[in-house]
């Protein structure tokens, strides 16, 4: 398969396919890396799509850059890949994973198409939930400002507060979402309400868990690829 690596602007950028007037861009989610876009290449590049994939911050070929995983970068990040697809192709669809989607919703006014996988479909929801795995309150993560949690991940108030003051876009286009029943970072009912809510589709694959990479779950996430995209 076609293969071009280069940087829009200084995010490193990969091009999968033969030129065409159409193409997705693939947005991965925490500790991944454009590279993951590979195989979604290998199912869409045949039907006359490209693939453009970018390293989000802190990730890929931007670690121990000192950038950290904060909507305000990420999103300008990704809307610098919008303009360069822009000047491409005459149709933008989505392929993006986890909190990649809460980050494309923030930067894409309406792409043509939206394939999500384990989306973050409620970015402040999520956080006040870590807050409650935590037993952060409010009044404390705003006198700290941030504090580390057991499971990994840093609390910020800066961070919540952009996120109330910052909502994503409302899309109207076809929305297609794959889910694993196992999933034990997005709320089955969030989902179900985004769906309620959008003209949206909802896949769930039974045993599935937020990271598909089981033989299984990557089988299943495949043939949702192919039959969606």
């Amino acid at each position: 398969m076609q293969t071009e690596k280069f940087y829009i602007g200084t995010v490193p950028a990969v091009l999968y396919g033969r030129p065409a007037d159409q193409g997705y861009i693939f947005l991965h989610g925490q500790m991944g890396c454009k590279e993951e876009a590979e195989a979604f290449a290998q199912v869409v590049c045949p039907k006359g799509f490209e693939v453009l994939s970018i390293d989000l911050p802190g990730h890929g070929q931007r670690q121990n850059r000192g950038e950290a995983l904060l909507p305000w970068t990420a999103a300008a990040d990704i809307r610098g890949a919008l303009d360069w697809a822009e000047k491409r192709w005459k149709r933008i669809s989505l392929r993006a994973n986890s909190i990649g989607a809460y980050f494309a919703m923030l930067a894409f006014d309406h792409p043509c198409r939206a394939l999500l996988v384990s989306p973050v479909l409620d970015m402040e929801g999520l956080i006040l939930t870590m807050m409650g795995w935590a037993g952060v309150t409010e009044e404390q993560l705003q006198k700290q400002g941030e504090i580390a949690t057991s499971f990994g991940q840093t609390l910020s108030w800066d961070y919540l507060c952009w996120v109330r003051e910052h909502p994503v876009h409302n899309w109207s286009c076809p929305v297609r979402i794959l889910y694993g029943s196992g999933d034990n970072m997005i709320c089955r009912s969030v989902v179900e309400e985004y769906v309620r809510g959008h003209n949206a589709a909802l896949t769930v694959v039974e045993g599935g868990e937020h990271w598909f990479h089981t033989p299984e779950q990557l089988a299943a996430l495949k043939e949702w690829e192919e039959t969606e995209a």
